[in-house]
């Protein structure tokens, strides 16, 4: 279905990709990889002279590894990407590639909705801003943001966003059109508006009332991370794509531009609009795993990830009393990342978006694995379940390590 969709002059309707249908399947199939055909989007620029991906010369053949499933048993590596509508794989270890693979009309050089994704990306930008001195993460948001004092975020710090532990009300269940995740949708032109004129992100973010107090249990709000968007963007006095063009995607020598989607009246969209190609993700995914170096040169302050790899008691008691830690037993969340504990004290850390977009980094095996889906529901616990357990599996795999089921 998705080679039919979009072809025609003119596109046939039952083809047709537009605001009303592109994240629903099977539309959903062109519209993450075309986001710029439909949505209003900011440059994020790559370097200027890009150093070519590096490449192990033997590759390693990564389709016939076994990898355990969430139903029970084990399937190839192949299957499990076939199994997944997958767009696009990238698997890196020791720093070099040694798996690249694209589909439905995906390439090297296509940029791919990154959906929630984009919320590691913002995290880092707080974080190199903070080590600048121009972003106090435990000031309060009216300082960054005044307007927000009349809202459900007074009262909250710049730590609160981004730990996600605010006490705004905020209802993020993808399946009920009329939560507050869909609703916002309507506002930054992702979805044609049925709840009234649409008011742009930050007046929508000025509506949100509270839900609760602020430092409580986690509770996954894109919403916080928009927030945070919105205090980076003031405390540097630059928008959003130049932050991350010049803080992260410049320094370590992005092959590709990305761009981020953006409201009507220009504001991006941070907690999941930036797109972006699957190598550039998995550079992104390897600085995290050199504690944010690359080419011997600090590009995200080494202090900023060990925080978040070391998370205090309270963000780890934080995590076991919400819901998530159902699904990521043991695990945490801090400066916009995903952790899951591992022996000796090596974290998986994760980047996650919804419709199966990932980045993983598995310290303990060195490896990086980037994967671009088109799933056909917003959340999927068994395709995230499988999505770990064949990264940690292939890891395994290089590293020379004994096969353990991970989750």
């Amino acid at each position: 279905m998705s080679d039919a969709l979009m072809q025609g002059f003119p596109v046939p309707a039952d083809s047709r990709v537009t605001i009303a249908n592109w994240q629903d399947p099977p539309f959903n199939r062109w519209g993450f990889s075309h986001v710029r055909e439909l949505i209003p989007t900011q440059r994020i620029a790559a370097a200027t002279h890009a150093p070519s991906a590096p490449r192990r010369d033997c590759v390693a053949d990564i389709d016939p590894i076994r990898v355990p499933r969430h139903r029970g048993g084990t399937s190839t590596f192949r299957d499990f990407l076939l199994d997944s509508n997958v767009d696009a794989a990238v698997i890196m270890h020791d720093g070099n590639i040694v798996f690249e693979r694209y589909f439905n009309g995906v390439a090297a050089d296509t940029p791919h909705l990154l959906m929630s994704v984009s919320k590691s990306l913002v995290g880092c930008v707080a974080g190199i801003l903070s080590s600048r001195g121009e972003l106090d993460v435990a000031a309060p948001i009216e300082r960054y943001v005044p307007e927000s004092a009349d809202s459900g975020y007074s009262g909250a710090t710049v730590r609160d966003l981004l730990d996600m532990r605010t006490g705004v009300a905020f209802n993020e269940d993808y399946t009920d059109p009329d939560a507050d995740v869909r609703v916002v949708e309507e506002h930054i032109g992702w979805r044609p508006s049925s709840h009234g004129e649409p008011r742009g992100l930050y007046e929508f973010l000025r509506s949100l009332s509270s839900g609760g107090s602020h430092g409580g249990p986690f509770t996954y709000r894109s919403a916080d991370t928009d927030m945070l968007g919105w205090v980076c963007e003031r405390a540097a006095g630059v928008r959003m794509a130049d932050l991350i063009s010049d803080f992260l995607w410049r320094p370590m020598g992005a092959e590709f531009d990305a761009m981020i989607t953006c409201d009507a009246l220009g504001s991006a969209i941070h907690d999941g609009g930036v797109c972006a190609c699957a190598r550039d993700l998995a550079r992104f995914g390897q600085l995290l795993l050199d504690g944010g170096a690359a080419a011997g040169r600090a590009v995200i302050p080494e202090p900023w990830l060990a925080d978040a790899l070391g998370a205090p008691p309270e963000v780890r008691a934080a995590f076991a009393a919400s819901p998530a830690s159902a699904l990521l037993p043991g695990g945490w969340y801090r400066n916009q990342f995903w952790f899951l504990p591992q022996p000796q004290n090596q974290p998986v850390q994760l980047c996650r978006g919804i419709y199966g977009q990932f980045v993983m980094v598995d310290r303990a095996t060195r490896t990086v694995g980037v994967l671009f889906s088109t799933w056909p529901d917003a959340e999927d616990s068994a395709r995230t379940i499988d999505t770990v357990n064949a990264f940690h599996a292939v890891g395994q795999h290089l590293a020379g390590v004994a096969p353990t089921r991970f989750l």
